[in-house]
Parts: structure tokens; sequence; C-alpha cells
């Protein structure tokens, strides 16, 4: 299990999205003689730069997160790499989701010993965004949201700033680091104008993605300055001219829903692997009601807000019965002076 842990080790240093992340380790007599990872999407693949390290793999073994690809994209199938090197056996983390590849029957018609499955959980995780896109076709959605002790995003004159602490607000940034869109609600542009950026270093900044039925967004909010990085989904009550000057900037509209924007019908408009939710409880609320959301990170902070009018993470109408309740998974860690609860169905 090693091996596996070295490669499952290496396959998270990078977030190669839309591919996987892969992580590889060749091995002979025990020996670990190479190593390689997946670094971005359209580079060689984790098994090639691997490799590419040695001189002669002839006899040895590969641990690979993932099954190696068979087919021809931006670079030549891996099992071919693999099997003119030589390469005696592979043991891979688990199956490739994507129906294209059939790389472990190919290795086995050609002589080379596979196994499958080894830390199958643990690589599974890791590529959660990979997985649920290949299977459904629909980007994995997170949603992520800051509140008091007492179930308080808000005071009831709508401050925030800051609920959650610095250490959490840090982990937030590494958050949008793994995410390949953020996105909000109309309302949290007008009230906060936030950036979306990420700043800890990445291939790119993530895609903003805005929630705005009647395109209400001010062509000066500061997540215009990149216009090209933002979509803003609206409903067919959009404000024509509005349309116009935001598609001058460069900004993508796309138009789903009669009189408010229908979430899942966007998800399939949109070609990312992944979303994370940083907006209010509205659009919580309309996420949990459409079934569109995969994962909760609720940052809890020891304060008391209080307030019948002060906001909560999620709003709407709301359920009338426990029964109705959403039933969730969790598990939980302190952040600094916070607790991040990590929620999944």
């Amino acid at each position: 299990m090693k091996f596996m842990s070295l490669a499952l080790k290496l396959a998270k240093k990078s977030n190669p999205s839309p591919n996987p992340r892969v992580g590889a380790v060749i091995v002979k007599g025990g020996k670990v003689l190479s190593t390689g990872y997946h670094l971005k999407a359209g580079g060689p693949h984790a098994e090639i730069v691997a490799l590419n390290k040695l001189k002669n793999a002839k006899g040895s073994t590969m641990y690979v997160t993932l099954e190696p690809c068979s087919h021809y994209g931006k670079t030549p199938p891996c099992v071919d790499a693999l099997i003119n090197a030589g390469v005696k056996k592979v043991v891979c983390a688990m199956e490739d989701p994507n129906p294209r590849v059939n790389g472990i029957e190919k290795l086995r018609n050609a002589g080379i010993s596979v196994e499958v499955g080894l830390m199958e959980e643990e690589a599974k995780k890791i590529n959660e965004k990979f997985i649920k896109k290949m299977k459904t076709g629909l980007p994995f959605v997170a949603v992520k949201m800051a509140m008091s002790l007492d179930g308080k995003t808000a005071t009831r004159t709508g401050n925030s700033k800051w609920i959650s602490g610095r250490k959490s607000r840090e982990f937030v940034q590494r958050l949008r680091k793994e995410y390949d869109a953020v996105m909000v609600g109309i309302e949290t542009v007008l009230k906060d104008d936030p950036r979306l950026t990420c700043r800890i270093k990445r291939e790119k900044d993530p895609l903003k993605i805005i929630v705005d039925s009647r395109l209400r967004i001010p062509l000066e909010s500061k997540v215009l300055k990149n216009p090209k990085k933002v979509i803003v989904a609206a409903s067919e009550r959009y404000n024509k001219g509005k349309k116009k000057e935001l598609e001058k900037l460069g900004v993508k509209i796309i138009v789903c829903g009669k009189e408010k924007v229908g979430l899942k019908r966007l998800m399939g408009k949109l070609n990312v692997n992944s979303i994370l939710i940083e907006g209010g409880g509205e659009i919580n609320a309309s996420a949990v009601k459409e079934k569109i959301v995969d994962k909760f990170y609720f940052f809890v902070s020891p304060i008391i807000i209080g307030g019948r009018k002060a906001k909560t993470p999620v709003e709407g109408i709301g359920i009338e019965k426990i029964s109705e309740s959403l039933k969730l998974d969790m598990k939980s860690r302190k952040i600094g002076g916070d607790f991040l609860f990590e929620a999944t169905f």
C-alpha cells in the first residue's frame, strides 16, 4: 500500500481540471525508480512523466491512481507507452469512469498483469468532481457558508464581515483553488461587490457565475474586471439593454428559466467539472430545492448574533416537517477558532 499511498499523495499536488488528478510510481525490486503526476490539462499524463525519467523501465511495476488512458486526446495513449517500455505489471487504484477508456483490457491483452482496486476509495475521493462530471454530465456542486453559533450569516442590518476567522478565510481561498467556478446570486454582488478571485496561485482564476434573473448587475462591479471569465445566468425577463452592454464587454449570458433562473437547467449548460456556491440563503435554498448540491462546507464561529430578521444559511420557504429534512453524513474539524462541518449525502 505504501507505493499507492505515494501515488495518491503525488496526485494531490495539482488540479489539472477538466482532467483527473493522477499520480504514478514505478517500482522494481521493492524500490521506487521514478514518480510522476499530471500537472495540467494538455500536458503529459502521470505515467508518461514517470516513464520519461527512466532509461529502462523493463520488468518494473507501475502503481497508478487511475486506469491508464487508451485513446488519443491531446496526448497519445498511456497504455502504448507502458507496453513499449516493457512494464511487467500495473496496479490501478480505480477504473476510469470515462467510457472511452479501456486501458486495463489493452494492457492485459498485451500480456501485462493488471490489478485494480488498491486504495480505491481514496482514489475516488480525490477525483470526486471528475467522476461526477463523467457519470452524469453535470458539475460537482458544493455550498460554502459561514455562520454564528446561533445559525446567523449576517446581522439584521446585513453586516457579515467577518463572521469567520482568518484561518477559515484562508481555507476558503484554498477551496477556490480546488473548484473550476465560483457562483453567487445577484444580491451578494449588490451588497458585497466581491471580486471572487483566488488569492492562492493556480493555473487560472475560477470562472465566476452570477445568478441574476433580470440582469441587475452594475457594469462597474469588481467581478466584471475580467469580463471574459464571467457567466451571468438570467431568466427570460432579463433587461435587453443590459444584456447587450454585458455581451459587449465579453460577458457570457445564459438564459434558463421564465421567471427565475433554473439552477438544474443551468448546470447542464456549464462546461465545468465543479462549482463552489458562495452566495446567500436564497441561492442556497434554491440549490438544495433543485437537488444540485453534492457537498456542504459550513463554518461555525463561536459568536452569537441573534435577531428575528438576521440572515440564515438556507432560507426560501423551507420544509413543514422534520421528517422532510435532508439527511447528511458529516465530519468536523477545528480551523483556528472556528469549526468546519463538511457534509455529504
